[in-house]
């Protein structure tokens, strides 16, 4: 009997591996499974990429469109979620420079952190005045963020926020682990110095 061609792909599961062969055998079921799965991962970077609610789910739609046309071609050189980052980071980077050719400001509006994570805390949960110095660090984080060049910005972001490791880095943004690190380093400092200026 043949063995599924997902058995080579030393990065994927075989859970993975049966939907990815569904999804190239056109199984609609398949692509909404996938979309589901990964949907909220995609908008949440195309969020913290383009600081736009509104841009990053256009975005995500077009890199869905992007993953369904090119899945033929996925060969398991890392896990599919990797290779989701991979394709949704190449997708924001065009629209970056879009923005940039056509000297678009790519200034966020203060809230937009805490309106696009949710994830501060309730009124229940501290003081008035501890909510308020939490959403205020929020911003300013996102404000020293939205300094950063696009290529550092991209992967603090894959670290920091969506936790992932430098070879998946490195696979998202086809550099080398190296170079994820010394990107990271430059990063890291440069929202240092923009903090400091902040306060």
């Amino acid at each position: 009997m043949k063995q599924s061609r997902h058995a080579y792909w030393p990065e994927v599961s075989s859970v993975e591996g049966r939907l990815v062969e569904r999804c190239v055998a056109g199984d609609e079921a398949a692509y909404t499974q996938l979309v589901a799965e990964h949907q909220r991962m995609v908008v949440q970077l195309a969020v913290n990429l383009l600081g736009d609610r509104d841009e990053a789910r256009d975005l995500a739609q077009d890199v869905f469109l992007r993953v369904f046309r090119t899945i033929g071609r996925f060969r398991g050189e890392s896990g599919l979620r990797t290779w989701i980052y991979r394709i949704a980071v190449n997708q924001a980077r065009n629209r970056h420079r879009f923005w940039c050719r056509r000297h678009r400001a790519d200034q966020v509006p203060l809230d937009v952190h805490v309106a696009a994570h949710g994830d501060l805390p309730t009124a229940s949960a501290g003081r008035p005045d501890q909510l308020l110095a939490t959403k205020e660090l929020a911003m300013q984080l996102q404000r020293a963020l939205d300094h950063l060049p696009f290529e550092q910005r991209t992967a603090i972001v894959l670290r920091e926020v969506d936790g992932l490791s430098y070879e998946e880095i490195a696979f998202s943004l086809g550099i080398a682990v190296g170079t994820v690190k010394s990107r990271l380093t430059r990063a890291r400092l440069a929202l240092r110095a923009e903090l400091a200026e902040m306060r």
